[in-house]
């Protein structure tokens, strides 16, 4: 059976919180390094579904994708559309998480590219990310036309907090 996208608005969050928890808890447990140090309770990674994620797609400034095979959900990616005055024409990808048992399906691909789509469908012309220098999702992100603009140092702790590690900044023109 074939992946699906689709877009979790404010009730479908509500409805899939569990899952959405359960993906990030595990994927930072795993070592990924989206912004949580390990480890994250499945309690508090609701948290942030429920009390970061889900106002700002209420309030239309981020869009959430799932990709659920067989009504299972597998990974996420967001689509940050609310940017300043002068930054009308570029949104920002945030958060790609792939449920563990689910990685090097193509998943991560097909969510990036709907959410390129999309960001094309909202006039979008420029589409920044950031992403752990090195991350096994850079040459994912490489591979869909993503540039590195730079590599700052430093840029955050690893989720067991053993090290700092780089960031890596990358856009793409669509």
């Amino acid at each position: 059976m074939e992946v699906q996208i689709i877009e979790l608005d404010a009730r479908a969050i509500e409805e899939r919180l569990e899952d959405l928890s359960q993906i990030l808890a595990l994927t930072v447990g795993q070592g990924a390094a989206v912004s949580f140090m390990a480890p994250l309770s499945v309690e508090d990674a609701s948290l942030f579904w429920s009390k970061n994620v889900q106002p700002e797609v209420v309030a239309g400034r981020r869009i959430l994708f799932g990709a659920e095979r067989a009504g299972n959900l597998l990974g996420t990616v967001q689509l940050l559309t609310a940017m300043p005055d002068n930054q009308p024409h570029r949104c920002e990808i945030a958060k790609m998480i792939v449920h563990p048992q689910a990685r090097r399906l193509g998943i991560g691909r097909t969510l990036m590219n709907h959410a390129l789509s999309r960001a094309r469908e909202l006039g979008k012309t420029l589409v920044t990310l950031d992403t752990r220098t090195g991350d096994v999702a850079e040459p994912l992100y490489a591979s869909t036309g993503f540039k590195v603009a730079g590599v700052i140092p430093d840029f955050a702790w690893n989720p067991d907090g053993k090290a700092k590690h780089a960031t890596t900044y990358m856009f793409r023109h669509i």
